[in-house]
């Protein structure tokens, strides 16, 4: 009882005026690392797409999807995604002589967590949306990766 009006008048005076700014400042690296996230899926799937469209080659379409299947834990590929992330550190920083704020890296590190988990969540869906028709036609096959792509990115 004795702490609760003085830390809510604290957080009122001292916080709560900055959090939308704080917020959309710390959105900026977020919303980057996950546009990385889905431009790396759209780009690896619209490769399996041309590899297929040029081989008609089924094996190596389930290879190229077995590929697209450990994306996320491909930390070369993925490293451009979470260099978007990291221009949270500098932004923290200031937030750290601000408000205290400790952890820095925890927070970059979760959020390269959820980028990863993303796209972990993205080629499973793929993967689940694409492999009843991975049996269908040839020439229907890239129209199919195709669609399962859009469907996955929307």
């Amino acid at each position: 009882a004795t702490v609760s009006e003085p830390a809510q008048k604290c957080c009122t005076e001292n916080i709560q005026p900055f959090l939308t700014s704080i917020l959309e400042e710390l959105m900026g690296p977020v919303s980057s690392g996950f546009t990385e996230v889905r431009s790396l899926f759209d780009k690896e799937v619209n490769e399996i797409i041309q590899n297929f469209q040029k081989t008609n080659d089924t094996t190596k379409l389930k290879e190229n999807v077995d590929q697209l299947m450990k994306l996320p834990f491909n930390s070369v590929k993925m490293e451009p995604c979470y260099l978007k992330v990291n221009l949270l550190q500098e932004l923290l920083q200031d937030l750290k002589s601000r408000f205290k704020v400790y952890h820095i890296d925890f927070v970059v590190q979760r959020t390269q967590n959820l980028m990863q988990e993303l796209m972990e969540n993205a080629v499973y869906t793929f993967e689940q949306l694409f492999s009843p028709s991975r049996q269908a036609d040839s020439v229907k096959i890239a129209t199919t990766i195709e669609k399962v792509k859009l469907r996955v990115l929307k």
